[in-house]
């Protein structure tokens, strides 16, 4: 259950509860698309979703607190600490779509976190009046490849045609082993609410932070916003790990070369 206080900023919230919502700013929005954007595979929903609150200059609007969350504290700029949470920021576009947008440091450590979790972020969804929600991630192949794929789940088969014309894949019993986290969760837990909900996937290694994936992912969502976005930041972000990727792949083919020669040695007596 989770306890809702509104705080001073430098107050401390306590664990009276699993969770705990510190409500920063009231604002008011109209039938506002959330985006999750939690840490994932290849780290590209949130590489995404913090390229849109630094390129709309998103304001913070509510910290989430929950003893389901990592037991650590995060270190920040002044070297001073504050306590491991999830965030949500609001934003109103020109195009006249409001967004609220969820980040964090971590998803839960614990499977009843995840639904405990889940389910305060949808109920803060029901009282902003949520139109739509777009949860982002990784899609991991564990190779080192660039396809720019993006594929997609939907809790409403009637959204698959919309997003197929933006470019995102539907290919069946994919991805094979489900969803993992609240990427995934939100799909059938927002279908309870009557809240139509996609995840869109970026194909990834799933080995290294991919700027390059989320850029496909924030292409086919900057469509479904109907939106142009900045990518300049991602892109030179993109170019860095482009370099990363070509040494990992230079280790990689000379590996398969020694372990290739090391096959043909055994025929040798």
């Amino acid at each position: 259950m989770a306890t809702i206080k509104t705080l001073n900023e430098s107050e401390i919230p306590t664990y009276t509860d699993d969770v705990t919502i510190h409500v920063l700013q009231d604002v008011e929005l109209h039938s506002p698309i959330m985006i999750e954007g939690l840490p994932g595979v290849g780290h590209v929903g949130k590489l995404v979703a913090d390229h849109l609150i630094d390129v709309f200059q998103a304001t913070r609007i509510i910290d989430i607190y929950s003893s389901h969350l990592p037991p650590q504290a995060i270190v920040v700029d002044d070297c001073t600490v504050r306590l491991d949470r999830n965030e949500i920021y609001a934003c109103k576009l020109e195009n006249g779509n409001d967004l609220l947008i969820l980040v964090g440091d971590h998803q839960s450590m614990t499977n009843e976190g995840h639904y405990i979790l889940c389910s305060t972020f949808l109920d803060i969804a029901e009282q902003f009046g949520v139109s739509r929600i777009y949860t982002l991630g990784g899609y991991a192949t564990g190779q080192l490849e660039d396809t720019g794929t993006v594929i997609g789940a939907v809790n409403n088969p009637e959204m698959i045609e919309e997003l197929s014309g933006y470019g995102v894949e539907f290919q069946e019993n994919e991805p094979w082993g489900g969803i993992i986290g609240i990427s995934g969760l939100m799909l059938p837990m927002s279908m309870v609410r009557k809240i139509d909900a996609a995840c869109l996937m970026g194909i990834t290694s799933g080995y290294i932070v991919d700027p390059k994936s989320a850029q496909a992912v924030l292409g086919v969502l900057s469509q479904a916003l109907g939106i142009e976005v900045d990518m300049q930041a991602l892109e030179e972000h993109a170019a860095e790990m482009e370099k990363v990727v070509a040494k990992l792949q230079e280790m990689q083919q000379m590996y398969e070369s020694m372990s290739s020669a090391n096959e043909d040695l055994r025929y040798i007596g």
